[in-house]
C-alpha cells in the first residue's frame, strides 16, 4: 500500500502488499458480502490453529480486544475483587479499560531486560494486594518471565491476561504468546506483523468465556453463540422464536470487524512465520552490532517477532537529533511509564517506579520491520555506538 514516508529508513513500512490488493479487487468483483460473515470466521479459525488456541473471536481493533477481555471477566463473574494489575511499560488501552469499568489499577515496575512484569514487584503486588486479575505486555515482542509469572498467579489466585499486540508469533520455550493466559489480545493495525487495515483478535481456550465474548463482542445477542449456549439462554428467560434475534443477554458493544478485513488477514497470515523469521533475524543482528556497546532489550523469545529494537540513551535527545540527521525514524519506546502518562497523573497522581521511569526519560526504539536491510540495520548500529561515545 502507497503512503507518504518522511523518511529515508521509517519505522514500519505496510505489510498489504500489491498483490494483497490485486486478490482484494478480484474478491469485491464477486459482490461478496462485506460485513461480518462466513469470512471472519474462517479467519478466526485458521488464527487459533495458527497461534494454538481453541477460540479467537475477531474486533475492530487491538484496543477493543483488551476492552473486551476485561468486560468479559466482569459479565462472566470471574473476579473475586476489583483489583488489577497493569504493566507500566505498556499502552494505555492496555490499562484504560480498567479504568472505564471501575476496577482499582496498580501499576508493575518493568523488568530491566525483558521490559514486561518486574518479578519481585509483581510478587509484593500479589502478596499485599490480592489482586483479582493481572494483565502484562509482551514488550516489543519480548516474551515475560512466563514461568515464574504464572507461578505467583497460582500462588494468589490471580487471573492472568496477556497483551500480545506487538508480538505475533513470539514463543516462549516452545509455545506461542497468547496460550499462557486466560486471554490473549493481538492487533492488526498498520505497521504490525501483519494488517487488516484495522482489526484485532482475542484468544481463549475456554468455552464459556468464548461465548460471552461472542455475544459482547455484537450487542450482547445471542446469534454468534454455540448452539447449545443460544438454546441455553432461550430456554432460561422462555424467548420464543419470532423475538429470539432481538433478545440481548449482556449489555454489549459493537466491536465487530468485517469480511472485509478477514479477507486481507487471510491473506497475510499465509506469510506471517516468513515475517516472523524476518524481524527475529533483524533483532539478531542488532543485537550482534550493538551488544557491546549499548543497552540492548533481551528475554527468552526464539523466535522472537521483534516488533522494534528498544534502546536507552542517557543522551536520548543528542541520540534522536543524530538519527534524525540521518533520515532514520525513532520514537519513545511505546509511550514510555503510564504512571507519568497525563491521563493517569489526573486520576492517581504521579506514580515513579525506577526502572519505568528509566524508560521513560531515556528509552527509544528504531526501526526493525520485515522489508528492512542488512545494511540498513549496520547504519543504523554505527550512528548509536557513534552516540554512545559522543
Amino acid at each position: 500500500m502507497a503512503i507518504l514516508e518522511k523518511y529515508r529508513i521509517p519505522l514500519i513500512r505496510d505489510t498489504i502488499n500489491a498483490e494483497d490488493l490485486k486478490k482484494l479487487s478480484q474478491w469485491l468483483l464477486e459482490n461478496p458480502r462485506l460485513t461480518k460473515g462466513p469470512l471472519t470466521k474462517k479467519f478466526e479459525e485458521e488464527w487459533s490453529r495458527w497461534n494454538g488456541n481453541k477460540y479467537s473471536v475477531f474486533v475492530n481493533s487491538g484496543s477493543s480486544a483488551n476492552l473486551l477481555m476485561v468486560y468479559a471477566l466482569l459479565a462472566a463473574g470471574k473476579l473475586k475483587n476489583k483489583k488489577a494489575i497493569v504493566p507500566a511499560i505498556s499502552w494505555v488501552t492496555t490499562v484504560a479499560p480498567f479504568m472505564q469499568f471501575s476496577l482499582d489499577p496498580l501499576l508493575c515496575d518493568c523488568d530491566e531486560k525483558n521490559l514486561g512484569l518486574n518479578l519481585e514487584h509483581f510478587e509484593k503486588l500479589c502478596r499485599e494486594e490480592r489482586p483479582a486479575v493481572a494483565i502484562l505486555v509482551h514488550v516489543l515482542a519480548h516474551p515475560n518471565h512466563l514461568d515464574q509469572i504464572l507461578e505467583i498467579c497460582r500462588k494468589y489466585d490471580v487471573i492472568l491476561l496477556e497483551d500480545c499486540c506487538e508480538a505475533h508469533g513470539s514463543q516462549y520455550r516452545g509455545k506461542k504468546v497468547g496460550t499462557f493466559g486466560l486471554m490473549g489480545s493481538f492487533s492488526f493495525y498498520f505497521g504490525h506483523h501483519m494488517s487488516t487495515i484495522e482489526g484485532g483478535m482475542v484468544v481463549t481456550d475456554e468455552e464459556e468465556l468464548y461465548n460471552v465474548l461472542l455475544s459482547l463482542r455484537s450487542h450482547g445477542w445471542a446469534r454468534d453463540l454455540q448452539p447449545e449456549y443460544a438454546k441455553r439462554f432461550k430456554e432460561k428467560y422462555g424467548i420464543d422464536d419470532f423475538r429470539d434475534r432481538y433478545v440481548f443477554y449482556y449489555p454489549g458493544f459493537n466491536l465487530r470487524s468485517a469480511d472485509v478485513n478477514a479477507f486481507l488477514g487471510l491473506e497475510q497470515l499465509k506469510r506471517l512465520d516468513e515475517i516472523v523469521q524476518k524481524r527475529f533475524a533483524n533483532y539478531l543482528r542488532y543485537k550482534k552490532n550493538l551488544e557491546s556497546h549499548c543497552w540492548v532489550q533481551e528475554s527468552e523469545g526464539n523466535p522472537l517477532s521483534a516488533f522494534a529494537f528498544g534502546q536507552v540513551a542517557d543522551n536520548l535527545l543528542e541520540t534522536v537529533a543524530l538519527l534524525e540527521k540521518n533520515s532514520i525514524e525513532t520514537r519513545p519506546l511505546i509511550c514510555g511509564s503510564i504512571g507519568e502518562q497525563p491521563f493517569w497523573i489526573e486520576k492517581y497522581g504521579k506514580q515513579i517506579l525506577p526502572n519505568a521511569t528509566k524508560i521513560h526519560h531515556h528509552g527509544f526504539y528504531i526501526p526493525c520491520y520485515q522489508d528492512l536491510k542488512e545494511e540498513e540495520i549496520d547504519e543504523v548500529s554505527d550512528l548509536l555506538i557513534k552516540s554512545k561515545k559522543a
